[in-house]
């Protein structure tokens, strides 16, 4: 009997691991570590990496490419095509897929999984957590999927699986997320995405009210400690719920800015 359950756990299953990286060679360790061991192969396709990415994941058993960046939905289009399994495993180099859903996994592929794809719980972690809660992975994107009746639109910006034949199911275990190096990071990307999305909003003359201004923020941060759930972290989920508002709040006040910008040129002209 023990013979056999060890046997279980170290047969690999017939699943194709798929990571796009960029400068992730800090992280993607901890990615690769939580999958190389039980499944059959882990591909990373990195779009120019200025650090050791590449020559970290193929240490750790990876195999790694290069594939210019297309947006997300093309160079995860592209990643499926290195997959030589039916079944794939999508994940992001800042992702770790928790025992408990390993174990999952590996049960569903006792037999013959009954669904075309499976979604997964996506729990997101800073860099302050040791842990986080159940509660507060609200996003289940389907990531385990076999990729003959299944895969991923080209589009540029919105990277989601499409099922085209055969149904769907969650499981329970989660992904750990930690989509942010440090709260100074955090801060780093919140400024550089709320300045893309203030000139798209110019573009398309989207000014904000006083009112949203105002609203918007405190809205935010319920939305984030009470709908998300962020409570249940304690001061933890406090700092997360203030930086999502700061996060709405700060792509307002630069769209404002850009309509005072453009204003007093028009009135210098």
């Amino acid at each position: 009997m023990t013979n056999n359950m060890t046997d279980n756990m170290t047969d690999k299953l017939p699943i194709s691991v798929f990571i796009i990286a960029q400068n992730e060679a800090d992280r993607i360790p901890l990615t690769i570590r939580s999958v190389r061991d039980w499944v059959d192969e882990v591909i990373v396709i990195d779009s120019g990496s200025q650090d050791d990415t590449i020559k970290v994941s193929e240490s750790l058993g990876a195999s790694a490419s290069y594939n210019e960046w297309k947006g997300y939905g093309p160079q995860k289009v592209y990643g499926e095509t290195l997959c030589r399994n039916d079944w794939i495993l999508n994940l992001d180099a800042d992702e770790e897929i928790t025992p408990e859903l390993e174990r999952e996994i590996r049960d569903l592929f006792t037999g013959e999984p009954p669904c075309t794809a499976y979604r997964l719980h996506i729990l997101p972690l800073h860099s302050f957590q040791d842990k986080g809660h159940k509660w507060t992975a609200t996003q289940k994107p389907v990531r385990l999927y076999r990729k003959s009746k299944a895969g991923f639109k080209d589009s540029t910006v919105h990277d989601s699986v499409v099922v085209h034949e055969g149904a769907t199911d969650s499981l329970k275990g989660m992904v750990n997320h930690r989509s942010f190096r440090s709260l100074a990071h955090h801060v780093d990307k919140v400024n550089s995405y709320s300045s893309d999305q203030a000139v798209d909003l110019h573009r398309r003359g989207r000014n904000p009210t006083r009112i949203e201004l105002i609203v918007v923020p405190v809205f935010a941060f319920f939305k984030q400690y009470i709908l998300r759930r962020e409570f249940v972290n304690g001061i933890d989920g406090v700092i997360i719920s203030y930086m999502y508002a700061f996060q709405r709040f700060i792509r307002l006040a630069k769209t404002r800015e850009q309509f005072h910008v453009a204003k007093r040129q028009g009135d210098g002209e």
